[in-house]
């Protein structure tokens, strides 16, 4: 299936479609020198199969882990083009999960001001929301995604098989993702989370959520107001993962506890079904504290407020700017409460 992003001179096409990967160069310009940047947990064969469809192909392969969205690991690969004599006429291929699409875009965005970027995500959570849209970042003094660029990719495409080696816990920590963006514009889709069987339905469940993120992105390319939907559940979500509760959960798994006391108290019993069911209820010791310091330090935040994405039913949502520490005792009340 191809979706077409509309964003007049950064338009592109995302393609999803299974074994799609043997496929990459009939649907990409690889004919020319190519960075293929994978990280240590995503199987070898991925970027040697984009690989061997290059002219010319370098593949550098970081570690695993949000640890590589550092200015070093940044570093590497602009000094890994610049060994390599790469032009402004070549290209840059990421073959990962989230981290690796963020850090190889970035380095795209940055070389001799921009060369072409092609996203290959390799994760649900990467093939949902975080390969579209022109997000690229690096994490910097502690703080999450707070250098980088909006650039957006040349194309992207998806393989759905490519998830058939992840384990359960990482399909989990992308359906965070699907739930969150049903939550605020798909009612249909939070229905087939509540009464479907989920693996029968990736497919549906991944380009619905693409239908939803290009309809945001369309509309607010720079996040001036309607993309900050797209942050619902991460202002809360964000801070527990960067309070130094990342070695216990994912993600995803943040988000979706952060989805929770956005949602109104009367839809909350089904979002917690749902978010059971999808493996991504995972209560843990809240350090409140710790949560507001790494949420609001943080380029969301306005001085002492933040606008955060509330959802009073299912598949509709408000924006209301708020201040920090009612967010916060929302999130408490909802918890401890």
């Amino acid at each position: 299936m191809k979706i077409h992003m509309d964003l007049k001179e950064h338009s592109y096409d995302i393609l999803v479609q299974r074994g799609i990967l043997a496929h990459a160069g009939e649907h990409l310009h690889l004919d020319r020198r190519v960075l293929v940047v994978t990280d240590s947990g995503v199987p070898a064969a991925y970027a040697q199969t984009i690989a061997g469809q290059c002219k010319e192909a370098v593949i550098l392969t970081v570690e695993q882990g949000e640890g590589s969205k550092s200015l070093e690991t940044f570093g590497k690969l602009l000094e890994t083009m610049l060994a390599h004599g790469f032009s402004r006429k070549d290209c840059v291929v990421a073959v990962g999960g989230g981290v690796v699409g963020d850090l190889s875009g970035f380095a795209a965005s940055a070389y001799m001001r921009g060369i072409d970027f092609y996203n290959i995500p390799t994760t649900l959570l990467s093939q949902i929301d975080s390969s579209i849209g022109g997000k690229t970042a690096i994490n910097f003094g502690g703080v999450k995604n707070i250098v980088g660029a909006f650039y957006q990719p040349k194309m992207v495409l998806i393989d759905p098989d490519l998830l058939s080696t992840l384990p359960p816990r990482q399909i989990s920590n992308g359906l965070a993702e699907a739930v969150k963006m049903a939550l605020t514009s798909d009612r249909v889709l939070f229905e087939l989370f509540e009464n479907e069987e989920i693996g029968a339905n990736l497919d549906e469940i991944i380009i619905r959520s693409l239908q939803i993120k290009k309809s945001v992105v369309e509309q607010d390319e720079k996040e001036a107001g309607l993309r900050k939907i797209l942050n619902f559940g991460h202002t809360i979500g964000h801070g527990i993962e960067s309070s130094g509760n990342m070695a216990e959960l994912y993600h995803g798994e943040c988000v979706a506890l952060g989805l929770i006391p956005m949602c109104a108290g009367a839809i909350r019993p089904r979002v917690i079904r749902v978010l059971e069911k999808c493996g991504l209820y995972n209560l843990i010791a809240f350090d409140w504290d710790k949560i507001t310091q790494a949420a609001f330090h943080d380029k969301k935040a306005d001085g002492d407020a933040v606008t955060v994405t509330l959802v009073p039913e299912i598949g509709s949502f408000e924006l209301r700017k708020m201040k920090c520490i009612e967010v916060i005792d929302m999130a408490k009340a909802c918890f401890e409460g």
